[in-house]
């Protein structure tokens, strides 16, 4: 057994950068000694090892930030927006004027990962990857603090993810271009990809526009083991046991993994149909142990008769996008800057 961690970990290093590969084993070992046997979690230690950082109104590379608190959830919200090229605006926030009038300025809505149970919206890994959505893809980006598991399951993610939407969507210091309204986009990763798909449909469902959806590697899953989970277990950082006890913590009680929640389009899945779902761009990694299930998602919309994007980067693995160190990296800015100014050309 012993002799198969070093080969994978071998071929694991080969392919992903170092400095990546670094970073996410790091947080692999971390998370190891936060989860318990018996499904209960440290949060004490989690919030010790999680590196946070705060706001910066000053801006740093053009790109400032702030927190503001829905008073709906108590949850923390912090915004990121381009700079001003006039430094005497520098260290105001203006929560009274539009965006712009002219021009449109998408908003993105940002789950974090974390696979429901990890990190927060000032986690420094995320609030660097906000930063570099709002320089690389000339928009704004709204990361959302929601509650976690396994103190906080189902449905309590979708219920903040879903309050941060409608107060995104009522912010007028949001609004820009000629008709006023929030251009709002969602985006989120592993976990934070599977809550913005859990919002889309209930904002689809409450007439609150949604323009757009990315999902980065969603966490989706179901009782079935596919054929990816089979061949990629614990091959690139990540084990079908350790994707079992996150949706063992997260789901209800008593739950298995045909949860809709969990398995969109499976047995006891929502029937999407007719809705106005909004366009989606969904990421898919080659080495990402369940991809299968994030293709059968892609397929699910299709038939579902929503329009989708796929991006499938084959050699990426999960994580890929929190250092600009690889390919993938500047494939996925250009195609999340481009799927949130189609709109508006």
């Amino acid at each position: 057994m012993a002799g198969g961690n070093e080969i994978n970990t071998s071929e694991c290093k080969r392919i992903v950068p170092l400095n990546t590969w670094i970073l996410i084993s790091h947080f692999k070992l971390s998370y190891n000694l936060l989860r318990r046997p018996d499904g209960t979690f440290n949060r004490e230690l989690n919030e010790f090892l999680d590196r946070k950082v705060p706001a910066n109104t000053t801006p740093v590379d053009g790109v400032f930030s702030f927190d503001i608190v829905d008073k709906s959830t108590n949850l923390l919200n912090r915004v990121y927006r381009p700079a001003s090229v006039n430094e005497a605006d520098w260290g105001v926030i203006e929560l009274e004027k539009p965006l712009s009038t002219e021009e449109v300025v998408p908003v993105i809505v940002f789950f974090h990962g974390g696979s429901f149970t990890h990190s927060s919206a000032n986690s420094a890994i995320y609030d660097t990857f906000c930063r570099r959505l709002v320089s690389n893809c000339k928009a704004v980006v709204v990361s959302v603090n929601y509650r976690r598991s396994p103190e906080h399951r189902y449905p309590c993610a979708y219920e903040d993810g879903w309050s941060a939407v409608k107060w995104v969507s009522t912010r007028p210091w949001l609004q820009s271009g000629k008709e006023g309204k929030v251009h709002l986009y969602m985006c989120g990763d592993s976990s934070g990809g599977n809550i913005a798909h859990h919002v889309a449909v209930r904002a689809a469902e409450s007439d609150v526009e949604v323009l757009g959806n990315i999902l980065l590697h969603p966490m989706f899953g179901g009782q079935q083991r596919m054929e990816s989970e089979k061949r990629l277990d614990g091959k690139y950082f990540v084990t079908l046991r350790d994707r079992d006890w996150y949706w063992r913590a997260y789901l209800p009680l008593g739950e298995d993994r045909d949860h809709p929640a969990c398995n969109i389009f499976g047995p006891r899945g929502k029937n999407i149909e007719g809705i106005d779902f909004p366009k989606s761009l969904v990421v898919v990694c080659g080495l990402d142990l369940v991809q299968d299930w994030q293709l059968a998602y892609v397929e699910g919309l299709k038939k579902s008769g929503h329009q989708v994007k796929l991006l499938y980067l084959e050699k990426a693995t999960i994580g890929f996008y929190f250092l600009p160190n690889n390919d993938h990296f500047y494939t996925l800015m250009e195609e999340i800057k481009d799927f949130v100014h189609s709109d508006s050309h």
